[in-house]
């Protein structure tokens, strides 16, 4: 039996309601009502009530299943046409992307522009944006998840080192949302996705790299990323373990990231770096087939297998997924990553090695773990009072 909390019959609807919203939302609005029943161990008639309630309120939409058979059709419930979004933000070091976000998953970009760099002149516009975008869909927005490259601490205060950000007030810089608010690093919302919807989906443990203008790096357990104590994890990118000796702008010497990402492309071939500049130039180093570009995309990948090593070492994980550029190391530098990476393992660890998977998610990591942080808020018996209140 499923030990709830609930007290009465109120309280126990109320929670089934949420539990069958988020079981939706889990399986990205995949399975029929049948399904969905039987999961959740409910009768028959109490998922009719519940399905049905949540129709009423304006959160749940059914259509008949693709290719039914004879007699009434099997109804799969999915998001209604008016129902609740999440806005995400993917805030990079040189640009932002917002998309608006429904029950299941689904996400439409709305706009992706470059900002300046400062802190002021990035969260002020970016703020313009999303309450021109909370306006637009009204009551609709349940929460804005903000995804950021950089550590951040008390959930507000963001460290950006490449920018030069240093304890930037991320909330009051954007200013009034009238809408829950939720800043998250951008590493621990890509593994969130992974974990939800990705490669590490039903991963006991699992490692996650994310790799842009530098990378992070975040251990997951049981489907949720590890930030420490303080809340300031994912910064594997910031360990020594390539041997560096380089002094990041971080402040630490010889960090793993020094090696890694856009920026160490840039550096290997002697063009300036730094300051969230160099995107497309380092995407053209990428693309490029000269002996200068293979080194460069080599070099990086064999610093990225060589950490990763450490790593599983160190956290014995099952998987190790990757996201951001990592994608394009791997599809491009296979070999030495893998060679690095099975150089630096234990001798206990060769036989059975784990997995370096890139992500399923193609870039869309940040943005899909930004929009989780909101629905966890919002698919509670407390959100869903709260939505019928509106």
């Amino acid at each position: 039996m499923t030990v709830t909390g609930a007290t009465t019959s109120v309280e126990l609807r109320e929670h089934n309601r949420a539990r069958l919203l988020r079981a939706v939302h889990a399986c990205g609005a995949s399975r029929t009502r049948s399904q969905l029943t039987k999961e959740l161990e409910l009768a028959r008639g109490t998922a009719s009530v519940l399905v049905g309630g949540l129709v009423a309120d304006g959160l749940l939409h059914e259509e008949p299943s693709a290719g039914h058979g004879r007699g009434r059709p099997t109804q799969i419930p999915g998001p209604h046409p008016r129902g609740p979004l999440a806005l995400a933000v993917d805030l990079r070091e040189d640009a932002w992307e917002i998309a608006a976000c429904e029950l299941g998953g689904r996400l439409t970009v709305l706009d992706d522009w470059p900002h300046q760099g400062s802190p002021a002149r990035t969260l002020r516009p970016l703020g313009d944006a999303l309450r021109a975008h909370i306006r637009q869909y009204g009551s609709r927005v349940v929460g804005v998840g903000l995804a950021v490259p950089g550590p951040i601490r008390d959930g507000h205060l963001v460290d950006v080192a490449h920018l030069g950000w240093r304890a930037v007030d991320v909330p009051a810089l954007l200013g009034a949302l009238d809408v829950p608010l939720d800043v998250s690093n951008d590493t621990v919302c890509a593994a969130l996705a992974e974990a939800r919807r990705g490669r590490m989906a039903g991963v006991r443990v699992g490692l996650h790299v994310h790799v842009d203008f530098d990378l992070g790096g975040v251990l997951v357990v049981d489907g949720r990323p590890l930030g420490g104590a303080s809340g300031v994890g994912a910064e594997f990118g910031h360990m020594p373990l390539t041997g560096g000796t380089g002094r990041c702008m971080c402040g630490a010497v010889g960090c793993w990231g020094m090696d890694m990402g856009s920026n160490a492309l840039l550096r290997h071939l002697g063009l300036p770096a730094g300051g969230g500049k160099g995107r497309e130039e380092a995407q053209a180093i990428l693309a490029r087939g000269d002996a200068a570009a293979r080194a460069a995309v080599a070099a990086n990948a064999t610093a990225l297998g060589t950490g990763l090593a450490a790593l599983v070492n160190a956290h014995d994980p099952e998987i190790v997924t990757l996201s951001g550029l990592g994608l394009d190391l791997h599809a491009k530098a296979a070999e030495p990553l893998e060679a690095a990476f099975h150089d630096r393992l234990m001798t206990i660890r060769r036989d059975h090695p784990p997995e370096i998977a890139p992500s399923t998610l193609s870039r869309r990591g940040p943005l899909l773990g930004a929009m989780e942080s909101v629905f966890d808020a919002f698919l509670t018996p407390e959100g869903l009072r709260r939505w019928r209140g509106a």
